[in-house]
């Protein structure tokens, strides 16, 4: 018992292990695929992706996604401290209400590369020291890139290229500032939000991400 006792745990420590290996590897190799996409495909979903530099992505993409998801994404190191207090705080006081998370993109990206699709307490204890050591070992431009090229955008539709062309038919690198705000709306659910064809409520929040990109500027220096 306790050799298979012993086994298990070795087993288990080399999976942890796996993604810290892996970071300073993806810091320059592009990821043919994220544990996300793998666990989709097989479930039997067809997966579209299309790998492009951030330099062939509109400038426009990265602004929307930072002024909707992260706004301090130039700023921490990986996690947001202030965002969590911030969270915390409010759940201690209103233990029944559903509140914002504190995911970074930083997380996200994390996250979409080494964990399948769901929501966890212990997944998150898990994400937090990844996106530690992914924004120290990454720049912030590399991490707006693998970024922007595999999250999903629509159902089966992974990467800002797939994306611009499954939405509006054209490239990443012609994306306007309203198609960039429409992918950054619908982010947050793609599976039931349409950039291409936004509801009422994505049309809105669309909007308003739309007029606070004017003034994103600053907090977007460390993608230049």
């Amino acid at each position: 018992m306790k050799g298979w006792l012993k086994r298990i745990a070795i087993i288990v420590l080399a999976l942890t292990l796996v993604p810290f290996v892996l970071v300073p590897v993806l810091a320059v190799v592009n990821p043919p695929a994220t544990v996300s996409q793998l666990w989709k495909w097989i479930g039997g979903a067809p997966i579209r992706s299309s790998w492009v530099p951030l330099t062939e992505i509109s400038r426009h993409l990265p602004a929307a996604v930072v002024t909707s998801e992260d706004g301090r994404f130039c700023s921490h190191h990986g996690v947001d401290w202030d965002a969590v207090q911030t969270v915390v705080e409010d759940k201690l006081e209103h233990p029944g209400k559903q509140t914002r998370g504190a995911s970074t993109l930083t997380m996200q990206l994390a996250k979409n590369l080494f964990f399948p699709p769901g929501r966890s307490y212990v997944r998150k204890v898990f994400e937090v020291p990844l996106a530690l050591w992914i924004d120290l070992i990454w720049p912030k431009r590399r991490q707006m890139e693998v970024y922007l090229n595999i999250v999903e955008w629509a159902p089966g539709v992974y990467g800002a290229e797939a994306a611009a062309r499954h939405h509006f038919r054209k490239k990443a690198s012609r994306l306007s500032r309203t198609d960039a705000a429409r992918l950054a709306a619908a982010l947050p659910n793609p599976i039931v939000r349409s950039a291409g064809r936004p509801g009422p409520y994505t049309r809105r929040t669309a909007r308003r991400i739309e007029r606070r990109m004017s003034s994103i500027g600053p907090y977007t220096s460390c993608l230049r």
